[in-house]
């Protein structure tokens, strides 16, 4: 069996899971070619960080053209510099 395990202080991210809606609020469809890239995604592996304030299956918000895609027997992966993260979505209860 083979995995992808981020090298030295990057992390790889699922850009699998379909996160922005293929239609509008009025029933139009989006194509993909016009779907903007999303600039969120869920933490699959992270590497040598310390103090990482991330952890696997987080969802977290990164720079808009940072990383390098790959695809990894049939899936499609982002490899992005930890640095290049911007926020961790959290749940919050509401007031």
């Amino acid at each position: 069996m083979k995995e992808l395990v981020p090298l030295n202080q990057h992390v790889i991210l699922d850009l699998n899971e379909d996160l922005n809606p293929s239609t509008t609020a009025s029933g139009i469809i989006i194509p993909d070619t016009v779907k903007e890239k999303p600039q969120w995604a869920k933490v699959i592996a992270v590497g040598n960080v310390e103090n990482a304030e991330i952890s696997i299956n987080d969802m977290v918000v990164f720079k808009k053209f940072s990383g390098t895609e790959v695809e990894f027997e049939g899936k499609k992966y982002l490899l992005i510099p930890y640095a290049d993260l911007l926020a961790k979505v959290v749940e919050t209860e509401e007031i």
